[in-house]
């Protein structure tokens, strides 16, 4: 039986770690995995003291393109993810995955294979400012 997605979407509305975990609880999950992707204070051994996200048109599609692909693996019962867009905080989550399946080594792989291919493939630019006051653009979240 497929795994299905219960959540995937690219939002300017804060994430719920928790959200994503009771969207992947179900009765055939024999373990689910979480990814809370935070906002850190440095980068590069440089400062960080704002940071911004900003998606293409296409970048919620294709976000549900590759929850489906993840969903569809043997084994995977639900996936949920979601991506910030906007200005964030230290501290904010940028990007939550969660990943529930019949056992442990699926739900792991299946939620570490989320998030590489959310990095990947979907058109999200993160923009940071640092401390010393110059920014830089870089590409994919």
């Amino acid at each position: 039986m497929a795994g299905r997605v219960t959540l995937a979407r690219v939002t300017g509305d804060p994430i719920s770690m928790s959200a994503h975990l009771v969207a992947v609880e179900h009765a055939r999950s024999g373990a689910a995995v979480t990814f809370n992707g935070m906002i850190r204070d440095h980068d590069g051994g440089r400062a960080v003291v704002a940071l911004e996200y900003e998606a293409h048109e296409t970048a919620a599609a294709l976000l549900l393109e590759v929850a489906r692909e993840i969903a569809a693996r043997d084994g995977v019962v639900a996936v949920a993810v979601s991506h910030r867009t906007g200005a964030l905080r230290i501290g904010d989550v940028a990007l939550a995955a969660a990943v529930s399946a019949e056992h442990r080594g699926e739900a792991f792989a299946a939620c570490g294979d989320l998030v590489d291919e959310v990095k990947a493939r979907i058109p999200i630019w993160k923009r940071q400012v640092f401390a010393d006051g110059t920014d830089e653009w870089v590409n994919s979240a």
